[in-house]
């Protein structure tokens, strides 16, 4: 079982674990959603999946017809997205407390990449701040 959380603990759920594959979502929606680059997403069988704590404080938004996503109503936190007719949820995996144990296996709609996107390669990488900062 892996758990997750909200930035601010207010809503957390359960998994019995990943059931798809993680991979990197670089489209617009799911930039402007997360403010972020790509959104990192796995599917969870909805038997797999329980909310533990704070359901009664999701807020959701239908971001595309059919797509609802739910977020933590206090700190703003995406926590899954789902389509009601599929039988999966999409979980963003940032918000899981431990190691899934599995890796990336893609990344879509790079199409939607910004040009101020840049490989690692492309630019230092510190483990924490810069020396100096």
């Amino acid at each position: 079982m892996l758990t997750g959380s909200c930035l601010c603990g207010t809503v957390s759920y359960a998994i019995d674990g990943l059931d798809m594959p993680i991979g990197h979502c670089h489209c617009l929606t799911c930039q402007k959603a997360h403010a972020s680059a790509f959104a990192t997403t796995a599917g969870v069988l909805r038997e797999h999946f329980r909310w533990t704590q704070g359901e009664d404080r999701l807020s959701c938004y239908e971001s595309s017809p059919g797509k609802v996503r739910r977020f933590c109503s206090v700190c703003g936190s995406q926590l899954i997205a789902e389509r009601p007719g599929q039988p999966h949820v999409i979980l963003r995996v940032a918000t899981l407390d431990q190691d899934p144990g599995a890796r990336p296996a893609q990344h879509i709609w790079t199409s939607h990449d910004r040009p101020w996107l840049t490989t690692a390669e492309d630019v230092p990488i510190y483990p924490e701040w810069p020396s100096g900062r």
